[in-house]
């Protein structure tokens, strides 16, 4: 493999507290070499005791298919950070500091930056290449105040650095771009809704290529219905459940991430299997499907008072770009706010991004696959040079 710059590789880590996914791919062509996924990481009986032995599992499988991480010349290596809190507004070279600062905002994001911080140990161990920190929550560091704000005492908010953060802000930053290379225009000139719905789910209003609101907050749990995560719930719900069911904080919020949404309302979480009892006439599914239609609506109507109309409505992610009854569901009786789609386009299946409403529709309604390993190598390689 040639050694000069573009045809360097960059390897892409997602490290999560059982599981380390990779992706080895060049970032000005976006030609993937490897991916894969190694899980079951500090399981009994699954022979990875750790992320140091995962990494050696992703490099015994990448050996085997002709690529020996040793010889590669790899550029960089780009780790996706859930939580940047208040200090990381972009993409960062990881050092000492930067690594105990992502240790220390475990606290906004207990699930998450814990193991993103033992996968960037252990990589930074084996690979003596600079390591790139690409957080979910950079895109939305620069929203307007009255979208970021909650309204709860100053000084507690600022001791506490509470404020709405956002997640999946790599994916919404790179497929608000992808829209705008679809339709031929500049993204400066697009105001869109992007409907980020997988096992979880999030909504961007975006103008001009900049996020003025998104619907996650301090943490991934508000917002849309997800997999397992209930969205919004009225706040006081925390006091009534410690009240009368006698639920401890760590109970409740065990509740409202794992046991909730999709899963909560219809037994299943996987929304393929939802759609399955949709179509055999579950109720509990039904009322399941409905709730989350509701609230994406809510979302979209929403975003379009807060940006005074949208140029497009893109659908993304895993659930977004592949079920074709949730984009009917949601678009439907909003004719009279220009937003419509066309039903063989919206049925037809491609991995392609797409345009799904009728030609001369008010509003575009796009399906854009997101490629958060792609945008997390093309940040990483435009830092590091």
């Amino acid at each position: 493999m040639s050694g000069s710059t573009n045809e360097r590789p960059v390897l892409v880590l997602n490290a999560g507290s059982s599981s380390l996914k990779y992706q080895l791919l060049l970032p000005e062509t976006g030609e993937v070499r490897a991916r894969g996924l190694v899980e079951r990481i500090g399981e009994s009986g699954s022979g990875v005791a750790d992320h140091s032995a995962a990494l050696e599992v992703m490099s015994t499988r990448l050996r085997h298919d002709g690529i020996d991480l040793d010889e590669v010349p790899l550029r960089a290596v780009g780790h996706r950070v859930v939580h940047g809190g208040p200090d990381f507004s972009e993409p960062v070279v990881i050092d000492d500091a930067v690594l105990d600062r992502i240790r220390e905002l475990s606290t906004l994001a207990p699930l998450h930056n814990p193991a993103a911080v033992i996968g960037i140990e252990a990589a930074r161990e084996r690979y003596d290449v600079p390591h790139v920190a690409v957080f979910d929550t950079a895109y939305f560091s620069s929203l307007p105040a009255e979208a970021s704000t909650y309204a709860v005492p100053r000084d507690l908010a600022a001791k506490h650095s509470i404020r709405r953060y956002g997640f999946h802000g790599t994916s919404h930053q790179y497929v608000a771009q992808a829209t705008a290379d679809l339709l031929g225009r500049p993204l400066g000139d697009l105001r869109q809704v992007i409907l980020h719905l997988g096992n979880g789910c999030s909504a961007s209003a975006v103008r001009g290529g900049r996020a003025v609101d998104t619907s996650m907050g301090l943490t991934p749990l508000q917002g849309l219905v997800m997999g397992t995560r209930s969205g919004d719930v009225d706040p006081g719900l925390h006091a009534y459940l410690a009240r009368e069911a006698g639920l401890s904080l760590d109970e409740i919020d065990t509740v409202l991430n794992k046991r909730s949404g999709v899963l909560g309302l219809s037994g299943v979480n996987d929304f393929r299997q939802l759609e399955q009892r949709l179509a055999s006439g579950d109720a509990d599914a039904r009322l399941a499907f409905d709730v989350v239609v509701h609230r994406i609506k809510h979302y979209v109507g929403a975003y379009l008072a807060i940006l005074g109309g949208i140029d497009v409505l893109v659908f993304t992610a895993g659930v977004g770009e592949n079920s074709i009854s949730l984009r009917a569901g949601v678009t439907e009786g909003l004719e009279e706010l220009g937003i419509t789609v066309d039903r063989a386009q919206n049925a037809a299946r491609s991995q392609q991004a797409r345009v799904i409403s009728p030609e001369r529709a008010k509003v575009v309604v796009a399906v854009v696959p997101t490629n958060e390993e792609l945008a997390i190598a093309r940040q990483t390689a435009d830092l590091v040079g």
